[in-house]
């Protein structure tokens, strides 16, 4: 049975060769953070890492992962939500429905890994996942808190939170 190495665990599959990776997550794994948006690889819906890399999973076939590559998905990315995107998402109240969400996190904390310091033209070439809610200015002040260690007041935007606090 061929098996997959997934945040940090080697998991076996039962899924034809030409089924997509997202698939195989979703149904064979049961790693449903990552979601089906698109099936065509332009919403990032489904991105998660490969060695690193953000890959669109709703496309690639299983049978084209390299043995021993290294799968992250959304839930690998920090087992209690603690890794900087993640937070800077919450104290920036960034997703509305929040559907897209888990890609858009995979999306940043790849770009944050290799670009620590984005600009405005970096953030705009990395992220390029579909937000049918439009928080793409939410989306930016996150990446930049994020790089920046959390400072969400310097990231440039600032939110009334509906308790009453402000970011």
């Amino acid at each position: 049975m061929p098996s997959l190495n997934v945040n940090g665990s080697v998991l076996q599959y039962d899924a034809e060769p030409d089924t997509p990776l997202l698939w195989v997550l979703r149904e064979q794994l049961r790693l449903t953070g990552t979601k089906y948006g698109c099936g065509i690889a332009q919403c990032g819906a489904c991105t998660v890492h490969i060695d690193g890399a953000p890959t669109r999973s709703c496309v690639l076939p299983v049978s084209s992962i390299a043995a021993g590559a290294k799968i992250v998905t959304i839930e690998g990315l920090s087992a209690d939500g603690s890794h900087p995107v993640q937070k800077a998402w919450v104290a920036l109240d960034v997703p509305q429905c929040g559907f897209c969400q888990s890609g858009m996190i995979m999306a940043a904390a790849a770009l944050l890994q290799e670009k620590p310091k984005p600009t405005d033209a970096d953030i705009d070439a990395a992220i390029t996942n579909i937000c049918r809610c439009g928080t793409y200015n939410r989306v930016r002040a996150a990446i930049k808190a994020a790089a920046q260690g959390g400072a969400v007041k310097a990231a440039g935007l600032a939110i009334q939170h509906a308790h009453g606090s402000t970011s």
